[in-house]
């Protein structure tokens, strides 16, 4: 019976035509009539509307339309000009003040987000529906999203500081804010990111901490962060926002750390048990994982400030074993710097030769800690003179090597290393290649660096034999509306500045231009009236 029904399957495969690609062979024909001239493209659509148009010329009498909007033009007086480029000089100046001081506060332009949000979807922009987990879609998706990771431009600061214990003491001392509006709202993003998820509806307490995610005011985050100790004690996320922006001392955010971690285990362990019941149990457990791992990573940070630097050692590599997939966070940096400070120069060769790959994106952490071990082997034995007089040895050849590399990766680090420009409290995020990189490195490694006698010698005299002048990079440029807004603003203004000064001579200019769309004297309704007027004049003759 299977035999026979497989056979009979076999014979209508092949008696039935192949499909056509890009065709479903189960649409009728309506479907697939509709399904082509949506291929088409809007060009079909506006070449339409075009001979529609012209097929409509004589009964919307175009013509005659026409020629009266340029009778009522040729009528206006040089006072409704001049209102007129007044009035919009004046309103473009006002959007071009709004714009500006928009983009100041937010770092982006209104009208373009504006445009982007609600116009692109009606333009045909919208993004993709989603897919289902599992389907082929939603693995060429993620397969894309791991292509991209390393084209991402701005990262968050591996080594970022506390923001209550280390970057508010900055703000006690000078009276000014370390951190950029963008910054901190690249970090709100991120917290939103990995602190919450679509199951936070479940717990009360949840919900309370993803409104204070998207707070802005520092106070208004810490007491949501204790209104939802109240609803529940073993909130983790709560105990994470007061330990990064309440507490004052390392030793007090280490406390609240662990507090922190305790609740997080707890959560983790019940997610981990109700993982594969639903898709919202599976976010709910990423979201529960990125609360751990940013818990640990913390708290090994504590650890290395304090002075417990083995112990901040083990936990960061616990972290990387028991979390292999978060290389995104990367952990690997913090790891580097605190094996530096214990000068475990070949845990350190170990770690670099893991994650120096070329599969894996590039940071300066890894180029110029890459450096610093082959100039450490040569640097202390190192001379200009005597090397230019017998020549480089192996070693020195791939020193010099080395550096070249990281300063091709990053060309701002070296100032900052050699003490030519001074430094100041790294972001929280960085722009890879960029100058926040290079002061977000030499704030912690620039000490490793002068422990290690003649590196920074060396590292001089194969930067400045090699490179020269450097960009100062990166800067924020404005959004082309608000250049476009500047000129039109400009632009009117002159244009009424003229107009009201010499009113005769921008009454024939406009009435010049006025007179490149005019129609041609066949299309005007009286032509034939004005042709006999003509006629009548000449033989002398009157026409009444």
């Amino acid at each position: 019976m299977a035999d026979g029904g497989g056979s009979g399957e076999a014979a209508a495969a092949r008696a039935s035509p192949a499909p056509v690609p890009g065709l479903n062979p189960m649409l009728g024909w309506r479907e697939r009539l509709r399904a082509g001239l949506a291929g088409t493209g809007a060009s079909v659509w506006f070449v339409a509307g075009l001979g529609l148009l012209y097929a409509l010329r004589i009964p919307l009498r175009l013509c005659e339309n026409l020629a009266a909007v340029t009778v009522f033009l040729n009528s206006l007086t040089p006072k409704f000009y001049v209102a007129l480029t007044g009035t919009s000089s004046l309103i473009s100046g006002l959007i071009f003040v709004f714009e500006w001081w928009y983009f100041h506060k937010h770092g982006t332009s209104f009208i373009e987000q504006v445009s982007v949000s609600h116009l692109q979807p009606l333009m045909g922009g919208t993004e993709s529906s989603i897919s289902e987990p599992g389907s082929p879609s939603r693995n060429r998706e993620s397969e894309t999203s791991r292509q991209n990771l390393s084209e991402c431009k701005v990262w968050r600061n591996p080594l970022n500081l506390f923001r209550g214990a280390e970057y508010r003491r900055y703000t006690w001392v000078t009276g000014k804010e370390p951190l950029t509006y963008c910054d901190m709202n690249l970090s709100a993003q991120d917290h939103q990111t990995f602190f919450t998820c679509d199951t936070d509806f479940l717990r009360p307490s949840d919900t309370v901490m993803q409104k204070a995610w998207r707070e802005r005011n520092p106070p208004a985050r810490i007491k949501a962060a204790y209104q939802a100790l109240e609803l529940n004690n073993d909130c983790a996320t709560a105990y994470v926002l007061l330990a990064e922006e309440e507490a004052t001392t390392i030793v007090d955010a280490e406390k609240l750390f662990k507090q922190a971690l305790k609740a997080g285990e707890t959560i983790y362990r019940q997610s981990q048990q109700c993982q594969h019941q639903s898709p919202q149990h599976e976010a709910q457990l990423r979201r529960d994982t990125n609360v751990l791992v940013y818990i640990k990573r913390r708290l090994a940070m504590c650890a290395r400030k304090l002075g417990r630097i083995r112990e901040a050692v083990k936990i960061m590599r616990d972290l990387m074993k028991e979390f292999p997939p978060l290389t995104m966070l990367n952990i690997h940096e913090n790891l580097l710097e605190s094996l530096l400070e214990l000068q475990a120069y070949a845990d350190v060769q170990a770690v670099l030769a893991k994650y120096d790959d070329i599969s894996l994106p590039k940071s300066a952490a890894i180029c110029y800690t890459a450096a610093l071990l082959k100039t450490r082997t040569v640097s202390e034995k190192f001379s200009p003179e005597t090397a230019s007089r017998r020549g480089l040895s192996t070693a020195e050849i791939n020193a010099v090597e080395a550096i070249h590399r990281a300063v091709e990766f990053n060309p701002h680090v070296p100032k900052y290393l050699l003490e030519m420009k001074s430094l100041i409290l790294p972001p929280e995020h960085i722009l890879k290649r960029g100058d926040s990189e290079a002061i977000a490195y030499a704030f912690f490694h620039l000490q490793h660096w002068k422990r290690i006698e003649g590196a920074l010698n060396l590292l001089q005299c194969t930067w400045e034999g090699t490179f020269h002048h450097v960009s100062v990079y990166p800067k924020k440029e404005l959004p082309l509306f608000i250049h476009f807004t500047a000129g039109f603003c400009s632009s009117t203004a002159m244009i009424a500045i003229l107009t009201h000064q010499f009113p005769e001579i921008m009454g024939i200019f406009a009435k010049a231009v006025l007179g490149l769309w005019r129609p041609q004297p066949w299309a005007s309704s009286g032509f034939e009236e004005n042709t006999q007027d003509l006629k009548l004049e000449d033989l002398g003759l009157s026409s009444g």
